[in-house]
């Protein structure tokens, strides 16, 4: 059996904008929260035809073949639990992630950069201790100079972030399309009403 399959994350947003399913791993927790698990329902209905997955939930629309009609999964559960990672990638979207989105100078929410805490120039290097979510007003003030010469300070010191906490995050900052029949996998732990 082929493994990767089951932690390749599709990254072509074309392919899911019409009916993706979200991939729920053994336990039926979301793979990742970071970018959320998704497929093209193409993929599902693939690895279900395979015997990798297990379909529960469906959307209303059917495909067809010559011989078959299949209704498209809306969820699907890994039949082999996969361990999850413990290192976050260090990338664009961690990063903003682990900043929750935030200028980490004054707070503000849109059009994020990056920003090199100590400046390259002054021999900063790019990692998550040395790197902060910028608004661009905040990074082009600050340049290449120290907090100090440029008068600003941090609201948090960056730092590697655990695992657990990334997917805590992610579960804060839902991807702009969510199915109804996601919900029950997606907030598992979520209070639930009296």
């Amino acid at each position: 059996m082929d493994g990767d399959f089951r932690t390749q994350f599709v990254r072509d947003p074309a392919s899911l904008r019409h009916f993706p399913a979200l991939v729920l791993n053994a336990d039926y927790r979301p793979l990742s929260y970071y970018p959320l698990s998704l497929w093209p329902w193409q993929e599902a209905i693939k690895a279900a035809f395979l015997d990798r997955v297990q379909i529960v939930a469906e959307y209303d629309e059917v495909v067809r073949s010559q011989r078959a009609e299949f209704r498209i999964p809306s969820v699907v559960v890994l039949k082999d639990f996969v361990k999850p990672q413990k290192r976050v990638a260090f990338t664009r979207f961690n990063l903003f992630l682990r900043d929750e989105f935030c200028c980490q100078y004054c707070g503000a929410r849109g059009e994020l950069t990056f920003d090199h805490v100590i400046p390259r120039a002054s021999g900063g290097v790019t990692s998550w201790e040395n790197v902060v979510a910028a608004c661009s007003p905040c990074n082009l003030r600050k340049g290449s100079k120290s907090l100090k010469q440029a008068g600003m300070s941090l609201n948090r010191r960056p730092r590697a972030p655990q695992a657990e906490e990334m997917q805590a995050h992610g579960r804060r900052f839902p991807p702009n399309y969510l199915h109804e029949s996601w919900m029950d996998y997606l907030y598992w732990d979520a209070e639930l009403d009296a």
